[in-house]
């Protein structure tokens, strides 16, 4: 079976391999070959799969799971890190992508913060004008 790990820049990975598993909002998950079509959305979390006898990991951040004729798996994902050693990839990949994950949250914040003010800048702005019927 073949699978495909897609950022907007780069195909990570691009493989046959004999098994992944993976985690999506209802816990993990594990695909064989010839699996029944099948679409799902990643959590933040680490994949893993089989090739012969050795195991491979990699990072993602979220991300869409489908598999497609029951031999291609292809995720599309914002970033993804590969790694052999899953407690290096872990720790410092994982924390990584939580605090990213965090900024964006609290950027968003600051993004709607910004907006509203400046619509109530914009109603003050109008209500003073009212009586004039001028528009600044």
């Amino acid at each position: 079976m073949k699978l495909k790990i897609i950022t907007p820049l780069a195909i990570i990975v691009e493989e046959e391999i004999d098994s992944l598993r993976a985690e999506d909002a209802s816990g993990s998950f594990g695909i064989l070959k010839s699996h029944a079509p099948f679409l799902t959305s990643l959590t933040l979390s680490i994949l893993s799969w089989r090739v012969s006898n050795s195991e491979r990991f990699c990072a993602v951040r979220g991300g869409v799971l489908t598999v497609a004729k029951g031999d291609t798996i292809e995720i599309t994902t914002r970033e993804a890190v590969i790694g052999n050693d899953l407690a290096t990839l872990g720790a410092d990949v994982l924390a990584r992508f939580e605090a990213d994950a965090e900024e964006e949250k609290v950027e968003h914040v600051e993004s709607m913060r910004l907006q509203i003010n400046a619509i109530r800048q914009m109603i003050s702005r109008r209500h003073r004008g009212a009586n004039t019927g001028e528009f600044r």
